[in-house]
Order: C-alpha cells, then sequence, then structure tokens
C-alpha cells in the first residue's frame, strides 16, 4: 500500500464519519423515538453502496485503489457497527427488550439485504456495459 492510498483511506474515513453524524443528527431531529433510526438507515445504505463498490472493483469498472477508498475508508467511516451495538445495550438497560431484539436483527437482516441488493445491481449494470 502506498502512503497516498493509506491517505486517501484515511481522509475517506473521516469524511464517512463525518456524513455519519450529519445523517444521525438530521435523521433524530425529524424522527423522535428511542429505536435507532438513523443508525439504521446509514448502516442500510452503507451496505447497499459497498455492495455497489465491491462489484464494481470485481467488475473492473473501478480500480482496487478506489474500492480501498471508497469501501474500508469512505463506508467503513460511515457504517457503525459500534453504535448499533451501544445503542442496543441502551435499549435492553432502559428494558425495552422487543425494540432491543427488533434492532439488531432487523439492522443485520436488513443490512446484509441492502448489501445482496447492491451487489445484484451492480453486477446488472456491470453486463449492460459494453
Amino acid at each position: 500500500m502506498t502512503p497516498l492510498l493509506f491517505a486517501g483511506i484515511a481522509v475517506a474515513g473521516g469524511l464517512g464519519a463525518a456524513c455519519r453524524l450529519f445523517v444521525d443528527a438530521l435523521v433524530r431531529s425529524r424522527i423522535r423515538t428511542r429505536f435507532p433510526v438513523g443508525t439504521l438507515l446509514i448502516n442500510v445504505t452503507g451496505s447497499f453502496l459497498l455492495g455497489l463498490v465491491v462489484t464494481a472493483v470485481i467488475g473492473q469498472a473501478l480500480p482496487a485503489g478506489w474500492g480501498l477508498v471508497l469501501g474500508t475508508g469512505l463506508l467503513g467511516g460511515y457504517t457503525t457497527f459500534s453504535t448499533a451495538s451501544v445503542e442496543t445495550v441502551r435499549l435492553m438497560t432502559d428494558r425495552r427488550y422487543g425494540l432491543a431484539l427488533g434492532s439488531s436483527v432487523g439492522m443485520l437482516i436488513a443490512g446484509m439485504g441492502a448489501g445482496a441488493l447492491g451487489l445484484w445491481l451492480g453486477a446488472i449494470g456491470a453486463s449492460a456495459l459494453p
């Protein structure tokens, strides 16, 4: 890995984290609930976009270095397993066991589905290219 690629991944990770904070704050300002809607939205959209990035790299429509910058850096900084875990534990400590279960299992299933959809749509897009 070159120093420039490393720097690109690091900067993209910071941008992804800033985007995550912005999106979460925007969602929290509009939706008042104990359920972590912002984190769910962030992780699902990030999984979808990562599916597209991976497919673009595999299909050689995107250079591997850009895949690292966008996938590992930007989307790695944007998505957040740690926040999802903390929010689920908070729901459990508030004795909101149904919401905690729905949050953890729902986020896993929705994230996997979104990632698969991104891979599928990326493959369709790649096959349509000349």
